[in-house]
């Protein structure tokens, strides 16, 4: 069965994006990483984020804009909104949660479901759909932004370190 894995890159302090959603700082630290190049082959669909479908894109100018992982990786797209766009290639609209969670599982067999959006990747922790989760930090600091994980008023979420950077969500 399919595992819902939270992957993303973010700023020490805890940002994915800059303010309103820019992308563009992660721009200079792309580039080849061993764990992100191992894991892109075990990764067999996406749920994404009305935002983050329709956001900015850290590949901008390159022939990977507007690809997943670069144009590293290609597969099914299973984006949560209420506000669907023109039909895609590849890419399913879904209204809920658990419709999207379950298509994109049943579509990845028994890989994995990268989890990209912070607002979604909130909605299946709360759910108690999230495996794991998998931060990249970068070595940049950016004091505001999208936080990878933000719950007002707090939450704690319990986590057990699988490996370096990689947990397992304690449910």
């Amino acid at each position: 069965m399919a595992k819902l894995l939270y992957a993303f890159s973010c700023s020490v302090d805890g940002f994915i994006a800059g303010p309103g959603g820019d992308m563009s700082w992660l721009t200079p630290y792309l580039g080849p990483d061993p764990l992100v190049d191992a894991l892109v082959p075990e990764i067999g669909a996406l749920l994404v984020g009305r935002r983050t479908f329709g956001g900015d894109d850290p590949h901008r100018g390159t022939e990977g804009e507007g690809k997943a992982f670069g144009g590293g990786w290609e597969g099914p797209q299973f984006v949560l909104t209420h506000r669907p766009a023109a039909p895609v290639p590849g890419v399913t609209f879904v209204d809920n949660l658990v419709g999207a969670v379950d298509a994109a599982k049943a579509a990845a067999g028994g890989k994995y479901v990268n989890v990209l959006g912070a607002d979604v990747a909130r909605q299946c922790l709360e759910a108690g759909v999230l495996d794991e989760i998998l931060a990249l930090p970068v070595p940049v600091l950016l004091g505001d932004g999208v936080r990878m994980f933000d719950h007002p008023g707090g939450r704690t979420v319990g986590l057990e370190r699988v490996q370096p950077n990689w947990y397992r969500v304690l449910r």
